[in-house]
């Protein structure tokens, strides 16, 4: 009996982690077959959409579309420069000011400090669409860089997400560390650069993960502030290979898997730090 009630629990475990391993492997096929036909796409002719051969096992690959994407534009590499730079400014920016105010929320004791908190988390349940409209009265009419790449990165310079991460994260950390360095003479920013910044490694690569990601993908923003091909950044210049009658659709995937590569590159060099933070925002402050 009981060598029947093992066997029995042995084969309801292996059904349940059978189920499971299935249902994570059709998930994953879901997640990466968009990216799959982005690629297969790329590889066939430069042809209109219409005349395309839409197969998920191409007969012919050809790299034709790689050469007609950045031949047909002189702006291709342009594109991809203005989106380089926007993005990793705004990175850059992010996990200098983010971790700063994530410090000064965290370990520095200061009048307000509490609303001044609320009113961060208040402002990051507004949704982002609410605020473009403002912005771009602000950026056009008021400021008139409209078409710069200030208009492109100032409205990045710092994300309320990523002061809450930072806060959260350093809230974990020790008060006694911090008191050590007081006591060695240390003032705040000393404390902060040369104490807080290196014990929060893992926060600050997730920050900088996030944040380049969603720069170099946006389209709704550049689209919004830019009016020549010069200024467009990727996502947006993808946008010219489609017209009124017509679409190369080929083209179209090759430069959105140009587009993709630097955020496989980011994405594996800092995977380690990326998986060991994925949960940074729940450690209690």
């Amino acid at each position: 009996m009981l060598f029947k009630n093992h066997a029995s629990n042995s084969m309801t475990k292996y059904i349940r982690n059978g189920t499971i391993t299935l249902l994570l492997l059709i998930f994953a096929l879901a997640t990466l077959f968009p990216i799959y036909f982005m690629i297969i796409s790329s590889l066939g002719d430069p042809v209109e959409a219409g005349a395309m051969n839409y197969s998920l096992f191409p007969s012919k690959i050809s790299f034709a579309s790689y050469k007609f994407f950045f031949d047909y534009s002189a702006y291709s590499l342009r594109w991809l420069f203005n989106s380089l730079i926007v993005a990793g400014t705004v990175t850059v920016s992010n996990v200098f000011f983010a971790s700063m105010a994530g410090y000064a929320f965290s370990k520095i004791q200061f009048k307000g400090r509490a609303f001044l908190f609320t009113l961060l988390l208040i402002a990051m349940m507004i949704p982002y669409q609410v605020t473009q409209v403002p912005l771009y009265i602000l950026i056009v009419n008021i400021f008139h860089i409209q078409n710069t790449y200030s208009a492109l990165i100032l409205p990045g310079l710092v994300s309320v997400y990523n002061i809450f991460l930072a806060k959260q994260f350093m809230g974990s950390i020790p008060k006694e560390i911090i008191e050590s360095a007081k006591m060695e003479g240390c003032n705040q920013f000393q404390i902060y650069w040369r104490i807080i910044l290196p014990l929060s490694k893992t926060v600050l690569a997730v920050m900088a993960i996030l944040t380049f990601m969603e720069n170099w993908n946006t389209f709704f923003w550049p689209f919004l502030v830019t009016n020549t091909m010069d200024m467009q950044t990727i996502q947006v210049g993808l946008k010219n290979f489609r017209f009124a009658n017509t679409t190369y659709f080929a083209p179209m995937m090759a430069g959105a898997t140009i587009s993709a590569l630097p955020m496989f590159v980011l994405f594996f060099s800092l995977q380690k730090y990326f998986l060991e933070g994925v949960t940074v925002g729940a450690v209690k402050g």
